[in-house]
Formats: C-alpha cells, structure tokens, sequence
C-alpha cells in the first residue's frame, strides 16, 4: 500500500539542522495501520511527509502513485489528513463543520444528499444530537469527534490520522477505533494512525509500524509479531507482561519504568 524509500527529513531551528528520518525505509500494509513509538521517534513527522507538508529526500508511494511528486492539491483528492488541532472559537454548528468536508463537491446550494451524507457520518459517531450546537462550544472531546466525522464524510482512499483517540474517554476511543476498522473493512479504506495505546493498536491494528526514539523503524508486522517484552524494554523502556486473551488479541500489563529498577 504505502511504501517509503529512503526517508530522510530534518527541522532546521535557530541555525542548527536536527535529523528526524535518516534513510528510513518503511512498507505499510493494505487496512488499518497503527504507527507506535516513544515521544520524539517522529510519528507525526511520518505523517506530515506522507502528505507533503514536509520537505524530505526519498520517495513515498501509495500503490503505483509518486506521492513526493504530487501537489497537496492533487492528492486532496483521493486521500486526507487530520492532524492534532483544536479550534476553540468557531460561529458554526456541528452540521456546517462537516459540511466542509464535503468541498469542493459541494455545489453553491446544498443538497438534500449533501445534508443526508453528512447527518449519516454523524451517526455513525453517535454526535448526531450535537448537529445544531454551536462547535466553539463543545469540549475537547467531541470537537475531535466533529473533525473526525469532517474527514470521513468525503470517503477518501486514504486517511491519515495521527493520533485520534486524545481526549477521548474510554467508550469513546473504542467505538471511534471500532468504527474506523468498519469503514476499512466495508469501503476498503486505508487507514494510517498514531497511537500512544499500545493496547489499542494490538487489538485494532492490521499492520503495526514500531518507530524507536532515533527514528528508525525498530518492526513491523502483526501485533503478534511485533509486541513483545523485549520491544516495550528496548523501544519503550519499560518492563511489562505480553499475553493473549481467549480471542488472540495481545494484551500489554506494564510493570514499572526500566529506569526505576
């Protein structure tokens, strides 16, 4: 699905140069992608350069196509990001923000299809009593909620999200990672998300991308293949217990921080 060659990107702050990637290669799987790693192994670095936000050398393909060398504006089209933001103030209801994600299809009038799309999305994120409130008045939770519905109401071939589950509750992050593992499965689409809950990612990741705090690709593979003991000591420093439940899915118990031994 997603294939990148080479990566090499640095920020450049106050006259010095930091490296980020340093030829990184990395090849995702087809569905719901879960990129994990330590803060600063540059995990929303990796998603920003997917989208082109981002100069790097290398190259990153998504199936046949040359991402590196496509405009943001042609790649809109079929694929959409949605970054870590917050807007507090806004005049518009829930219903016109995700609205928006509707253009430019959206024509100068809009449609009974254009309002039935966008209350459909809404439900499937059980915030369709918020359609009529005002979004500056919503909390931080369900304004992630009202973005996240903004980037499906397009139904793109590729979805980028980092980290979507903060500030979330518990129900809420689960149905949010149940509902993305639907629309791979019904639309075919593909998913690539940060995460920091490594017991989400085992239990909803198809494909699993293990970043190191250097920024390497430390595994990937299967959450049966890549979470262990000793990648949560050597990437994440901390001692844990890795089991099974009755279904298969891999459950992380951790223990204490390496440090504090």
């Amino acid at each position: 699905m997603l294939n990148i060659r080479n990566l090499k990107c640095a920020y450049r702050t106050k006259g010095s140069t930091n490296k980020v990637f340093d030829g990184v290669n990395i090849q995702l799987s087809r569905g719901l992608n879960v990129i994990l790693g330590p803060n600063g192994a540059g995990k929303s670095t990796l998603l920003k350069v997917i989208f082109g936000l981002l100069k790097h050398e290398g190259e990153v393909y998504y199936g046949d196509l040359n991402l590196s060398q496509m405009r943001i504006e042609d790649k809109t089209d079929f694929m959409a990001y949605l970054p870590q933001m917050d807007v507090e103030i806004s005049t518009l209801t829930v219903l016109e923000m995700v609205l928006l994600g509707l253009l430019p299809e959206l024509g100068s009038k809009i449609t009974d299809e254009d309002l039935r799309v966008t209350m459909k999305t809404l439900e499937s994120l059980n915030i369709e009593a918020l359609a009529s409130r005002n979004f500056g008045e919503l909390s931080g939770g369900p304004k992630k909620l009202v973005f996240i519905a903004q980037t499906l109401v397009r139904k793109p071939e590729l979805i980028l999200l980092d980290e979507p589950v903060n500030s979330l509750d518990l129900q809420k992050q689960l149905e949010l990672c149940h509902l993305l593992k639907n629309i791979v499965r019904e639309q075919g689409v593909d998913i690539v998300m940060v995460l920091h809950d490594i017991n989400l990612a085992a239990r909803y990741g198809d494909y699993i991308v293990v970043m190191d705090a250097c920024g390497r690709c430390y595994d990937s593979g299967s959450a049966q293949e890549v979470i262990s003991s000793k990648m949560l000591k050597d990437v994440y420093g901390v001692q844990a217990d890795v089991n099974m439940d009755e279904k298969g899915v891999v459950m992380i118990a951790p223990i204490r921080s390496i440090r504090s031994c």
